[in-house]
């Protein structure tokens, strides 16, 4: 029994010991060198290029007193855009995509319903201009009621490949250049971050051109005039100097 007792508080002895070597070495592990000679700078790099791809959305609206009627007479309008345009579309090129189908009731004073409206939506979208443009003035059974430009996933990329680096060499000459200037001879890298964005360039002839859109012949191609598009990547981060 007695050497029973001697184990146990022998045992408890130990413990003890080990938590309070526990807490003495704690603060000892968690004192780490702070980085020294740290300094925090961005660059950015900005390339213009034009945009070389077109979105003509055109658009039907029809109405009639019911629900079943305004649907047939949207949907034949749709139709026939479709069959017209998918005859034409090349992939790339000129790829064709249905939008907004929407029908919804008109009602009057005493809010009954008169009648029901609809809207369709039809999108020819790619790099030939030319052929958008000249679809979307044969197409009768649907109007112009949008034009975007943007840029295709080749010229954004390109774009944003020249504009990085032009970031990067402007990150690393400034952190050669603060360090010269702090009287150190080199500099290393601790971390770094990348981002990007576009901001689009409308021209004044492109305003125009929307503005002559109602006037055109229905047969003729659509006035369009493209854009420029600013794409530009920001690099920032900290360096050590040494």
């Amino acid at each position: 029994m007695k050497n029973a007792i001697r184990l146990v508080a022998a045992s408890a002895l130990l413990m003890s010991a080990g938590a309070v070597f526990s807490q003495q070495a704690a603060p000892v592990a968690a004192v780490a060198a702070e980085p020294r000679n740290v300094v925090q700078l961005s660059a950015a790099g900005m390339v213009q290029v034009e945009q070389d791809m077109l979105t003509i959305t055109l658009m039907a609206n029809k109405e009639a007193p019911t629900l079943a009627a305004a649907q047939t007479q949207l949907k034949q309008a749709l139709d026939e855009a479709l069959a017209q345009a998918k005859a034409g579309a090349q992939p790339g090129q000129m790829d064709v995509s249905t939008g907004t189908f929407s029908l919804y009731p008109r009602y009057g004073k005493d809010q009954k319903v008169l009648g029901w409206q609809g809207r369709a939506e039809l999108r020819l979208e790619g790099r030939d201009f030319g052929r958008i443009t000249g679809m979307a003035g044969k197409i009768q059974s649907m109007a112009v009621s949008d034009v975007s430009f943007g840029l295709s996933r080749e010229a954004r990329a390109k774009a944003e490949g020249e504009a990085q680096s032009q970031a990067i060499e402007q990150f690393k000459t400034r952190a050669a250049e603060l360090s010269k200037a702090f009287g150190f001879a080199s500099y290393g890298l601790r971390e770094v971050s990348v981002s990007g964005s576009g901001i689009s360039v409308v021209p004044q002839g492109m305003r125009m051109a929307r503005e002559k859109m109602a006037s055109f012949a229905s047969d003729a191609p659509v006035p369009v005039q493209p854009g420029r598009e600013q794409v530009s990547i920001s690099v920032s981060g900290t360096v050590q100097m040494r």
